[in-house]
């Protein structure tokens, strides 16, 4: 049977990986297609008349095209989700908590990496500056300090007792920030809370890479 949802994006792209990981979790099948760095380009006229940013992911399905991997990931939970398998709650105040989580992984978290992941896995040559790379992992350790602090409170997911898709929006920038080459403080409620994400379907395939 043929697809209904198509995901534009190579497979080893962080904010596809959301998607792919979502769609695990809701059980949906769909045809992926490699677009990115290494791959058809995301500057071509065919890409840039789905996305106008020339960004992975771009989802197409029978309600038309869709881009920004969070926002995807939340209309694939709206559209998809059955009663067993809650990852956005229907409830307005639940589901604030689980998309503020979502904004500030997207803005706050990701802002503050950006640097030092160019400069020390990308190794772009444009992002070589010591003082800014200081800058960006101090940064870093410093966001992640926040989510310690509501894990521990939490001692679960990061909206609460229960996984939801901020878990996994959330989850790979965690898996990002362990697998980078810098000083980390120790953060045993972070460390706990990415054990507990492995007991979800998605994590070894999508969160890791496949790596146990």
């Amino acid at each position: 049977m043929e697809h209904t949802l198509k995901i534009l994006g190579k497979a080893s792209s962080i904010n596809v990986r959301k998607v792919l990981w979502t769609c695990e979790e809701l059980g949906l099948s769909y045809e992926r297609e490699d677009w990115g760095s290494g791959f058809a380009s995301t500057h071509s006229p065919e890409f840039l008349r789905y996305n106008p940013n020339a960004q992975v992911p771009v989802i197409i399905d029978e309600a038309g095209v869709l881009w920004e991997s969070n926002t995807i990931c939340r209309y694939l939970c709206a559209r998809h989700q059955h009663h067993h398998t809650e990852l956005l709650p229907g409830e307005p105040a639940a589901r604030a908590r689980v998309e503020q989580w979502m904004d500030w992984q997207a803005t706050d978290l990701n802002s503050s990496w950006s640097y030092a992941f160019m400069a020390l896995v990308r190794k772009d040559p444009e992002y070589q500056d010591a003082h800014r790379i200081d800058i960006s992992v101090r940064g870093w350790n410093q966001k992640m300090a926040i989510l310690e602090h509501q894990l521990a409170t939490t001692k679960a997911y990061v909206a609460g007792a229960k996984f939801t898709v901020a878990d996994i929006v959330i989850g790979l920038s965690v898996n990002r920030w362990l697998m980078t080459p810098i000083e980390r403080p120790d953060y045993s409620a972070v460390d706990e809370y990415f054990k507990r994400l492995a007991q979800h379907p998605g994590f070894l395939k999508h969160c890791c890479n496949g790596l146990p």
